[in-house]
């Protein structure tokens, strides 16, 4: 997730923001969580939690999706307080509460921290131990490894960083078993691999906004046709890795037919990335464009958009068929 230019300081940065400048409404503190995000985390966690196999009493479930969606909106509050100078600079998240002034940054880090601790010890006494400590490591990671250290140092950010989006899903199934056994990890490994291509694609087309603030993101250090290189690469990786679980007792034979289908969609649309000029000067988004519009894109930009949306829906496919497969019953194929 070696810069070349633009690296910040290893102080944190002072928030170009003090108090807020009005008081703020309740929307802003939810805006805080980062709910778009959230969604995703609790959607693969409850996938990895049905995935288990194991009967859950309704009531201790929702118990462990509410954490695992609380634990999500604390890292996302925590984010937003820490990187608040960072936003300030960028289209897309300069409305955001903090830098738009309508939170104060101490407000967003007491929100961060008390949902932290909220989540871990419901998680650890209605569930268990294992679940919670993986969903404090998560949270950690992604507030304090990844936000404060590798999203500021190094173009690898999104690589390394990837692992606390990924872990929900062993989370759900650590509160479903008090274990986590190898698919658990697969399921895992599967969001790890498809982070890069993903963001990368979208970073492309916001890269300007990323070498503003000094952010190490891969286009700008590297350049873009590293960059559009390194995402075939991974889409490489990515695709036949998520035709695994149909041969390890995970996934049945509709999964592994979303799974091929659409892992072709995602390497023609990775191949067509790489053979384009996205992220050329020229290609990126036009400045006059609304600050949240992640898809409207000039057209030399238009193959990584392209890629960046098919990621979400083809992960979103992979995981909803997986948890329609167990909770219909359907037998996995066992193909090993």
């Amino acid at each position: 997730m070696a810069m070349t230019e633009a690296v910040p300081t290893a102080d944190k940065p002072v928030s170009p923001q003090g108090a807020a400048k009005a008081p703020a409404r309740w929307q802003d503190f939810v805006q805080l969580l980062k709910p778009r995000v959230m969604s995703l985390v609790v959607f693969t966690g409850l996938t990895g939690l049905v995935c288990a196999g194991v009967p859950v009493h309704p009531f201790l479930a929702g118990v462990a999706v509410l954490c695992i969606a609380v634990g999500a909106g604390a890292s996302g509050a925590l984010n937003m307080w820490y990187d608040a100078d960072i936003d300030a600079q960028m289209r897309r998240t300069r409305g955001r509460p903090v830098p738009a002034g309508r939170v104060q940054g101490a407000d967003a880090l007491a929100l961060g921290v008390v949902l932290s601790l909220f989540s871990v010890m419901l998680m650890g006494m209605a569930l268990n131990w294992l679940a919670a400590g993986l969903l404090g490591f998560t949270i950690v990671f992604y507030a304090v490894v990844y936000t404060m250290w590798l999203k500021r140092w190094t173009a690898q950010n999104i690589v390394i960083g990837g692992l606390a989006g990924a872990l929900p899903p062993v989370i759900g199934w650590a509160a479903a078993t008090g274990t986590v056994p190898l698919n658990a990890w697969l399921l895992c490994a599967i969001i790890f691999a498809w982070t890069p291509p993903h963001f990368w694609a979208l970073s492309l087309y916001t890269s300007e906004d990323y070498k503003k603030a000094g952010v190490p993101m891969m286009p700008v250090v590297a350049g873009a046709a590293s960059t559009r290189k390194q995402i075939l690469v991974y889409s490489l990786i990515f695709t036949p890795l998520c035709l695994v679980p149909a041969f390890t007792g995970l996934g049945g034979l509709a999964y592994l037919a979303v799974a091929g289908l659409g892992g072709v969609v995602f390497l023609l649309l990775a191949f067509r990335l790489f053979a384009s000029h996205a992220g050329e000067t020229g290609a990126e988004r036009n400045d006059a464009q609304d600050a949240q519009g992640l898809y409207d894109v000039r057209a030399g930009a238009k193959d990584a958009r392209n890629l960046f949306a098919f990621s979400i829906l083809y992960l979103t496919l992979l995981f909803a068929t997986l948890l329609v497969e167990h909770l219909m019953g359907l037998k996995p194929l066992e193909l090993l």
